[in-house]
C-alpha cells in the first residue's frame, strides 16, 4: 500500500467518525435544550421584566403637563426631520441628475 492510499483511506474514516459524532450530538440537542436557547430565553425574561418595571414606573409617575409637553416635543420633532429628509432628498436627486 502507498502513502496515497494509506491518506485516503485516513480520511474516508476521518470523515464516517465525524459523521457519527456529528449525530450523536444531534441527538442530544434534541433531548436537552442548547446554550443560545436558554440565554435567549434568559434575555427575554430580563427584557420582559424591565419591559414590566418601566410600564408600572410610567403608570405610577404619569402626569398630563408632562404628557402632554413629551406629545408636544414629538410633533415638533418629526415635523422638523421630515423638513430636513425633503430637503436631503432633494439635494441627493439634485446631485444625481444634475442640472437640467
Amino acid at each position: 500500500m502507498g502513502t496515497r492510499h494509506l491518506l485516503g483511506l485516513f480520511l474516508i474514516l476521518l470523515v464516517l467518525g465525524f459523521e457519527i459524532q456529528g449525530n450523536q450530538v444531534m441527538g442530544q440537542e434534541a433531548t436537552s435544550p442548547t446554550l443560545f436557547s436558554q440565554m435567549q430565553e434568559s434575555l427575554f425574561g430580563y427584557w420582559d421584566t424591565a419591559k414590566a418595571a418601566a410600564h408600572s414606573l410610567y403608570e405610577k409617575t404619569s402626569l398630563l403637563s408632562v404628557d402632554e409637553k413629551l406629545r408636544d416635543m414629538y410633533s415638533k420633532s418629526t415635523a422638523a426631520v421630515s423638513t430636513y429628509a425633503g430637503i436631503f432628498t432633494d439635494q441627493v436627486l439634485h446631485l444625481l441628475n444634475g442640472e437640467e
